[in-house]
């Protein structure tokens, strides 16, 4: 998905997660993190590319031209198959869980269960759009 499209999910599941569970935090921060979480998660794609192709070339072109960056963000990653859709989404699932797991062990099982929900709800995107469901 496009990162306006992650940030528009972010901002209602980090709503929902916010009235639902309570955590720790004003509405607006949580939304607010909600979103940046549901945007930023996504830089982990930069480092698989990095891997793979062995050069910075993808953060290059989504740093350098405006238009692909921000409105034609298929582009940047479109050399790659379904075998970096895969890397992509474990990668989510290995910083989501690092970072859910972190903060439940730190005592904040409340803003836990908020960032898995917004996570969870990022990855089901991600998956459904991989499909050619959204």
């Amino acid at each position: 998905m496009k990162s306006l499209e992650h940030a528009v999910v972010g901002a209602v599941a980090g709503t929902v997660a916010a009235v639902a569970l309570d955590p720790p935090g004003s509405l607006p921060l949580l939304v607010a993190g909600a979103v940046f979480v549901s945007v930023f998660i996504d830089l982990d794609h930069f480092v698989i590319a990095r891997v793979q192709r062995g050069d910075w070339a993808n953060l290059r072109l989504a740093v350098t031209n405006p238009r692909v960056g921000l409105l034609d963000q298929e582009r940047v990653f479109e050399e790659f198959g379904t075998d970096f859709n895969r890397k992509r989404l474990l990668s989510h699932h290995l910083v989501g869980g690092v970072a859910v797991g972190a903060l439940a062990l730190s005592g904040l099982g409340s803003l836990a269960a908020f960032l898995a929900v917004v996570l969870y709800v990022h990855v089901v995107c991600d998956f459904l759009r991989d499909l050619g469901i959204a």
